[in-house]
């Protein structure tokens, strides 16, 4: 069998995870989130972030961005998001689709990050036209960040800030949350709502669920029915609810999101290191999270596939590849890898 670094989507669903399905499974329960499993989400959200959430729980990471940009934004507002941002590259304009035509404005900026006075500077250049220009209601922040980056918590205050500046809504993308927090070792609040976040779209399914995320609202609560109503009529809110939220529950209990994440993000400081290492190869980015990107020539990234190892080229390159390490990829998996590279 062959070693997959293509994404951690390609995972498997975690042992305890799975145990919690199983006895989710057991007779029936009230359907569209009204089971007990639904009904515990806020309660157990909130003592995780220390303030009070209310919790949407939805499939997929996509379904959980674009309703909370369309829940803060009008259909002639603007929503602000780095260049490489998953909404902005990677969601078929389904955040434009639920928006009614909302525009996504791609701001610039090293690894993956957006920064403040490019940001505040493009929010300014799309404003100068009044009715006749978008106006600006929302930022989206990606964490980790689609280069594997993370962004630290006066980063994203920063960001905030700006955003605190103008009266825009913001918006933490966190398909990969538990690898950022776990990188970081701080309390999940730190890099959230004290920062200035007002919706997170709390990501599972990467790291150990299945079809399971979380629309989290630490603020703008007075646009949770317009989010609700946005789920179901986009036909997300799930009669069966409980296979979702029996697995959030297991996710963030003990602590084993953060357990699961520290494995993978171990696993990739493995590989990052060796890369180091490396007479060719070189890290495109710092390896923060889970995420290695590899620049080598397109010959060496070829023997790598020869190998065995599954990764993905980055779109337009041959010389650039993605590794991903979930909490399912083993120190052998690892290890295989590295020897494919000759490290």
């Amino acid at each position: 069998m062959s070693a997959n670094f293509r994404s951690d989507n390609e995972t498997p669903v975690a042992a305890p995870v799975w145990k919690a399905l199983e006895a989710a499974n057991q007779g029936t329960a009230h359907s569209y989130a009204e089971d007990d499993w639904s009904l515990r989400l806020d309660d157990a959200f909130s003592a995780l972030f220390g303030t009070t959430v209310r919790v949407l729980p939805v499939a997929t990471g996509t379904v959980a961005n674009s309703i909370a940009l369309a829940a803060v934004t009008p259909p002639w507002g603007s929503v602000f998001c780095h260049r490489n941002a998953h909404i902005f590259c990677d969601e078929s304009g389904a955040p434009e689709f639920f928006g009614n035509g909302l525009r996504l404005v791609p701001v610039d900026g090293p690894e993956g990050k957006m920064q403040p006075e490019v940001l505040r500077k493009a929010i300014h250049a799309s404003e100068g036209h009044g009715v006749h220009s978008y106006a600006p209601a929302s930022i989206s922040l990606t964490q980790s960040t689609e280069s594997g980056s993370v962004y630290q918590a006066d980063e994203i205050a920063a960001l905030c800030a700006v955003a605190a500046e103008k009266g825009m809504a913001t918006h933490l993308d966190g398909a990969r949350f538990g690898n950022a927090v776990a990188a970081l070792g701080c309390e999940p609040a730190d890099v959230t709502w004290k920062a200035g976040v007002q919706m997170l779209s709390f990501g599972a399914s990467k790291n150990g669920c299945m079809a399971a995320e979380a629309l989290l609202f630490f603020d703008q609560q007075d646009k949770l029915e317009v989010a609700e109503r946005l789920r179901k009529r986009s036909g997300h809110l799930f009669s069966k609810m409980r296979y979702v939220s029996a697995q959030l529950l297991a996710y963030i209990h003990d602590g084993l999101w953060l357990e699961l994440a520290r494995h993978a993000n171990a696993q990739a400081a493995t590989f990052a290191g060796a890369v180091e290492a490396h007479p060719e190869a070189r890290l495109e980015y710092p390896a923060e999270a889970n995420e290695v990107f590899v620049r080598w020539s397109a010959e060496g990234l070829q023997r790598v596939e020869a190998a065995g190892i599954e990764f993905l080229y980055w779109p337009g390159h041959d010389d650039l590849a993605r590794f991903v390490f979930g909490h399912s990829t083993t120190d052998q998996d690892t290890q295989s890898l590295i020897a494919a590279f000759g490290a």
